[in-house]
């Protein structure tokens, strides 16, 4: 059995770079390639995994080539939405020429809708390695501490939670693609909320319990886009991305709320609310979780660490970066500073997790699998908000729904 996982990144952008940063925390492998259709940028991205010491990674020409290089044993799945489909049937298919791998990962949303998911979920079966789902959130440190003293002390006393409340929120994303409704999938719904409905599901799920332990019966949602549809927004969006993102036409969500009702063995009803926006307004994205009992309750904000700064009006030519939170909106006043994104936001964890479940050759619970219910659930949110009424789970035609955002 192999001692070290030599690690391979699809993408060299925001979410691959989240991801090495966290390769300091992580001892059982390397980061050892990085492909992107744009060399320049797998090129910076390599540089700066061997700056940080955390693999001796290099570019390479193509997926093909990283993933027969015998010091990949797996791959991190972290390029654009609309690209996900093409990199698994690449990966897949260099797999079926000889090359070997011991495991892939995927980062959030395993795919645009239920039938690109299904199809992700197919083509790994097909692969025959072992995989995994990223999803960064249940990994955080509070969270998972939090959750775990809620469910040994209060829930053990009193009975088993009966609420989860999450929601992500920040003023929108970096990229241009991510705007666009049919290359991401949809709007913030479908970009953000995959996280917050899993929290939700993660907390109200009994520690060692499996997934299925409780299953959703019904869901309702709501999505509007609130600020970046006003026209002096339209406009900005044009001139800070690209003319092609134009919300006058063609607009998505920045705004989406949903509520799903689970029920556990016993029948227990249990509710999930989630929140997601990019029309919020403050310091940069912030996180919020609660659980609630019969006796007890817990919460989470990443916005409230223990560092602050405050800088003065007088101090008025503040370069604009996201040095002291991601998704920063402001330069002056007094203003919280996350002190490790990577490890206050989960991808520490997660990637210790997932080297040390392919190591050992386990199959993590969070696959592909998994991955797939997600985005199932998030196709019923918007059908659910298109259709204004409730949606019962589970609904006969969600394979071949397309959410409105992602309609051409």
């Amino acid at each position: 059995m192999a001692s070290r996982l030599g690690v391979g990144f699809i993408g060299s952008g925001f979410m691959t770079r989240f991801h090495i940063r966290s390769w300091e925390a992580v001892r059982d492998a390397d980061v050892r390639g990085i492909w992107s259709p744009n060399r320049a940028h797998a090129e910076d991205a390599a540089a700066l995994a061997r700056s940080l010491r955390v693999g001796d990674a290099r570019a390479f020409d193509s997926i093909e080539a990283m993933v027969a290089d015998e010091s990949i044993d797996g791959i991190w799945i972290c390029g654009p939405n609309y690209a996900r489909v093409e990199n698994m049937e690449r990966i897949v298919a260099a797999l079926a020429k000889g090359a070997k791998l011991r495991a892939i990962a995927c980062e959030k949303p395993l795919g645009r809708n239920a039938a690109e998911a299904n199809r992700m979920v197919e083509l790994v079966e097909q692969s025959g390695v072992l995989h995994g789902y990223l999803e960064n959130q249940l990994f955080q440190p509070s969270l998972e501490r939090g959750k775990h003293i809620v469910w040994t002390r209060g829930a053990a006393a009193a009975g088993r939670p009966y609420l989860a409340r999450a929601a992500e929120e920040h003023g929108g994303p970096h990229m241009p693609w991510f705007w666009q409704g049919d290359l991401q999938g949809g709007g913030v719904l479908n970009d953000m909320m995959c996280h917050s409905l899993e929290v939700g599901r993660y907390l109200l799920t009994a520690p060692g319990a499996p997934r299925s332990s409780i299953r959703p019966v019904k869901v309702s949602a709501q999505i509007a886009s609130l600020k970046w549809s006003r026209p002096e927004y339209v406009k900005l969006l044009r001139g800070t991305m690209t003319d092609k993102v134009d919300y006058a036409k063609q607009p998505a969500e920045d705004f989406a709320r949903a509520s799903v009702t689970y029920v556990d063995d016993a029948g227990t009803p249990l509710i999930v609310e989630a929140t997601t926006s990019w029309s919020y307004v403050g310091a940069g994205l912030k996180l919020s979780m609660e659980l609630l009992g019969p006796e007890y309750s817990m919460s989470v904000n990443t916005l409230d660490g223990g560092t602050k700064v405050f800088f003065s009006r007088r101090l008025q030519e503040q370069q604009a970066g996201e040095d002291l939170i991601e998704k920063q909106n402001a330069e002056q006043g007094l203003m919280p500073i996350v002190g490790n994104e990577a490890a206050e936001y989960g991808y520490e964890n997660e990637n210790r997790a997932f080297t040390r479940w392919f190591l050992d050759g386990a199959q993590p619970e969070l696959n592909f699998h998994a991955g797939r219910d997600v985005t199932e659930l998030l196709m019923a949110c918007y059908m659910s908000a298109e259709q204004e009424r409730v949606i019962e789970w589970k609904p006969d035609n969600l394979l071949a729904y397309v959410p409105p955002p992602a309609r051409r």
